[in-house]
């Protein structure tokens, strides 16, 4: 006679699937609790990182993009605008423009908010810190408008002759 393997029981959806009193161990968990703080802690140096390239980027083409429009209203009506940079209050406003995110304010941009989070450390036109492009278009001055966001410093050349440029080059700042 043929002997026949037992007849395995099935187990109900309500069972568990392992032995009752079967858990993981204290030290267990804490060897996975040590491997997710070693990676939380090289990960969150490299976003801070790339958050602050990122910003001022973000930063350098809101600014680029905002003086190409004054320079094209510019050239568009025939009638000079007029960028000031404040500094002080790490802001920038196009004079005599409309918001337009909201009809009927003043065009002020502030670099200190989100999503740039960035500082205006300088803005050099020409003596002052007002950028003025003709009615055909062309700045009345040439200068640099300096950003930093973190350690990620970034300069905005404008050439007299050449219009808007932007510098490519990250200038790391140590100290």
């Amino acid at each position: 006679m043929v002997a026949t393997p037992p007849m395995r029981r099935k187990r109900s959806i309500l069972e568990p699937a392992w032995p009752p009193g079967r858990a993981f161990t204290l030290v267990e968990l804490l060897c996975v609790m040590i491997i997710l703080a070693l990676m939380a802690g090289m990960a969150v140096p490299r976003y801070a990182s790339f958050l602050a390239v990122e910003r001022a980027e973000a930063a350098v083409r809101r600014i680029t993009a905002d003086l190409a429009l004054a320079q094209r209203r510019s050239a568009f009506t025939s009638t000079s605008r007029t960028v000031t940079f404040d500094v002080a209050a790490n802001a920038y406003q196009l004079v005599g423009m409309d918001d337009p995110s909201h009809p009927g304010k003043p065009y002020v941009v502030y670099l200190g908010e989100e999503p740039y989070g960035a500082t205006l450390v300088s803005a050099d036109l020409g003596g002052d810190a007002n950028l003025t492009f003709t009615g055909y278009g062309d700045p009345d001055s040439g200068g640099t408008i300096v950003i930093k966001v973190g350690d990620r410093t970034k300069t905005i050349t404008i050439d007299p002759q050449a219009g808007i440029r932007r510098v490519l080059e990250y200038v790391l700042v140590t100290g």
